[in-house]
């Protein structure tokens, strides 16, 4: 029972703040999380079960109802039964924001009694576009000014690609249609149908012919081609210059399998759009982000005659590194943004504009890992850029790799006190989900535990704990690393005295689990090294033994008993400071097994209580109190368990128990922790063996002496306090039993009073 100090550094805490989030967001989380205790579920035999408010008369107004329908999509409750909570009667949509929720064709159909002005809803499985624009009502076909249905399909049921309904949206000023099946026959229909549109987004489409595009020169102001595979440079480089209007261009691709002959013989070169310097004059926004390499000198005529431009895309070429582009060139424009790889300004804005592009948040982590090396200012910004990325492809194994060991370098040592809690917290969400995704991968999960195994994030921020304790002992069990194993069992040791009993119990009740540990320190003892390893370890499988019997159990089934007492015999030769500290932390764990009633049997030996025994009467305060425990709590069960004993009278121990008990003085700091005080009730009712009662009071003293903020309040509400006062009131007011159990009282009237 009970674990040791801390186990890393404590930092000096600093003062950190956050822009705390406003009452509509706690309220509208507030619904997302209690949909049951807020809805009713309305059954149909003609359409899908739905939630409807329990109160009829909610009325939800627009900034309420377009948050709450965000939200729910974020926490992945947004499906068919919770869609139907936006019923027009009750709320008001103008702007929806659906993205990879499992929606059906009707579940959608409650967006027919809105008037939607910008509709986002990308990422649906089983619904096609049309759809989804067959679920609009009248109002908003014919004032719709915004539609992104990026990485939906347009495949009917015989697999033809059909967009003819996007024609309905003749007021249509953005379309998105990116990572679809959108083609060219898609690009002839709304160019000629959508007089209004002005933005279009074909990114990873099969588009390879984009002369349809003539018929919108005079109104396309922003057009997005990133990865479309486009033939005949001269032709297409024609057709984007005839484009006049334009403010923002992306040509921009992957720069993969580009050594590979692909279906086009000749491919879109930058180059032949970027000599036509009179073109497109008032382009403010250009992308050429992983084309073929440009000449500095192109590239200089170009932004010369392009003064308004404010944005250039460089990122996956070489262009980036142009003395132009860098703050330190003569020729620096700083008015003009620039992604790419060249400085961490260029990385960050990368990160900042490519989220949704795997093999660009892959390449710029993996420039972003150089520069942050060597930090040694905490940087959330970079952070917060890094994040989106991770959670965007959380199974791009590459991306993961990156994101990882970027998180490390950023919260290293010195730099996670500095980093506010929310931001660790995310931090630590996002890698527990790497460890989850890639098991298997050692250094993924070697950078995992770099991050992981941080003071600040273990002791500081609230976490799922137990969730991060599941998968680092996992980790621990896959792979025979020297400083995995040592960061592993950092973490468990301190995670194992966070979570509570029945999660310590399903973690060490896994005999696998325990395995592991009991080698860990059996390779220890075998070698006769005492290292870092060998006490994270033990402190590991001391608390997870604390106060769960099934773990206990499970210790003594794979015979960790028997190595434990191998384990202190082998420290009669060990150095002193070393020696202490091992042989507490391996009784303090059978204490633990000694708290358990049904497993004392498997302690009454004879080599085991002359061990004991001896430890109990060693000078160092550490050793003797949990010696002491255990004698306490193998003696509670009176003299006939003694019996098999031999060659030791029960009465003599009791009476060196009290004898050494008497003689301890108080240490200076708190020597022990606990989870709660009932392994201490059996042992204060004891009263036909007054020294098990004198070593249960020195405890509780001891506890509620050091830290009686935690302590005092915990004993009055498990109800201890009327035990130590029939304690005090049973025995004479002079023995110790007597005073010690006043001064307990004397504490906690104390503490009451301050409060």
């Amino acid at each position: 029972m009970g674990n040791y100090k801390r186990l890393f550094y404590r930092h000096t805490a600093i003062i950190m703040y956050d822009t705390p989030i406003s009452l509509q967001e706690c309220c509208v989380d507030f619904i997302c999380d209690n949909l049951a205790a807020l809805c009713d579920v309305q059954t149909s035999e003609t359409t899908h079960d739905k939630f409807v408010f329990k109160d009829s008369e909610v009325c939800f107004h627009t900034d309420l109802s377009e948050q709450l329908l965000v939200t729910l999509g974020e926490k992945g409750k947004l499906n068919d039964e919770s869609l139907a909570l936006f019923d027009s009667e009750n709320t008001t949509l103008r702007r929806v924001s659906i993205h990879d929720s499992q929606l059906s064709l009707k579940g959608l159909r409650v967006l027919k009694g809105h008037r939607i002005s910008e509709l986002e809803i990308t990422g649906l499985k089983g619904v096609t576009v049309n759809d989804v624009i067959s679920c609009l009502g009248e109002w908003t076909l014919s004032n719709l000014r915004m539609l992104n249905v990026s990485n939906n399909t347009f495949l009917n049921n015989a697999k033809f690609c059909v967009v003819v309904a996007l024609s309905k949206l003749r007021s249509l000023h953005s379309l998105n249609v990116s990572y679809t099946e959108f083609n060219k026959h898609g690009l002839e229909i709304i160019a000629e149908d959508l007089p209004s549109l002005e933005s279009l987004d074909i990114s990873s489409t099969p588009i390879s012919d984009i002369s349809p595009l003539k018929k919108c020169k005079d109104r396309l102001k922003s057009l997005c081609m990133y990865n479309l595979q486009l033939p005949s440079s001269d032709e297409t480089a024609s057709i984007l210059c005839e484009l006049s209007h334009l403010r923002h261009l992306d040509v921009s691709g992957d720069a993969l399998g580009q050594s590979f002959i692909t279906v086009h013989p000749a491919q879109f070169q930058i180059s032949a759009f970027l000599e036509r310097t009179a073109a497109n004059p008032h382009l403010r926004s250009l992308d050429i982000s992983g084309r073929e390499e440009v000449s500095e000198q192109i590239l200089r005529d170009y932004l010369e005659s392009h003064k308004p431009m404010r944005f250039l895309g460089l990122s996956l070429t070489k262009a980036c590194e142009y003395a132009m582009f860098t703050p330190e060139s003569i020729e620096h424009n700083s008015e003009i943004i620039v992604t790419g790889e060249g400085t961490l300004e260029q990385i960050m804005e990368a990160l900042r504009r490519y989220v949704s592009r795997a093999v660009y948040v892959q390449k710029t982590l993996f420039k972003l890992f150089g520069f942050s090396s060597g930090l040694t200012e905490p940087r959330e910004d970079i952070i917060k850029l890094v994040l989106p990325g991770m959670k965007n492809h959380p199974r791009q194994l590459g991306v993961q790799m990156a994101a990882t060991a970027c998180l490390y370098n950023l919260t290293k040592g010195e730099l996670g006190p500095k980093l506010h809690p929310s931001c660790l917290l995310q931090v630590v969400g996002l890698t527990l989900d790497a460890m989850e995704n890639f098991p298997n991968h050692q250094q993924l999960q070697k950078n995992a535990l770099l991050t992981l195994c941080s003071d600040r994030i273990l002791q500081d921020i609230s976490f799922d704990r137990f969730r991060c304790a599941k998968l680092v002992v996992e980790c621990l069990c896959s792979f025979d690393d020297s400083s995995m194993n040592r960061m592993s069992v950092a973490i468990c040791s301190i995670l194992a005295a966070k979570i509570s009993t029945d999660q310590t119990s399903t973690l060490g009740s896994k005999p696998r689990y325990m395995r592991k540990l009991l080698q860990l320190v059996k390779g220890r003892m075998e070698t006769r090294i005492i290292d870092i390893t060998l006490k994270f370890t033990l402190s590991a499988l001391w608390n997870l033994t604390d106060e769960s019997p099934p773990t206990c159990g499970v210790f003594l089934s794979e015979q960790g008993l028997e190595l434990f007492m191998n384990m202190l015999q082998a420290l009669e030769e060990v150095d002193n400071d070393n020696r202490v500290q091992v042989e507490t932390k391996i009784l303090g764990l059978l204490n633990n097994i000694a708290e358990v009633k049904t497993l004392r049997p498997e302690l009454m030996r004879e080599d085991f209580i002359m061990v004991v025994k001896r430890l109990l009467h060693t000078k160092h305060i550490d050793v003797s109190y949990f010696a002491a425990g255990i004698v306490a709590h193998l003696a509670s069960d009176g003299e006939e368990a003694w019996r098999g004993i031999a060659g030791m009278q029960r009465a003599d121990i009791l009476e060196e128990l009290s004898e050494v008990v008497m003689e301890w003085e108080q240490p200076q700091g708190e020597m022990v922790a606990y989870r709660s005080f009932s392994p201490f009730f059996p042992l204060l009712d004891c009263f036909d063996t007054p020294s098990v009662q004198l070593w249960a009071v020195w405890a509780i003293q001891h506890v509620c002496s050091k830290n009686g903020d935690r302590y005092c309040p915990l004993l009055q509400e498990e109800g201890g306090v009327d035990k130590i006062h029939r304690l005090m009131t049973s025995y004479p007011a002079d023995t110790n039993l007597s005073q010690i159990s006043a001064s307990i009282l004397d504490k906690l009237n104390r503490h009451v009073r301050s409060r």
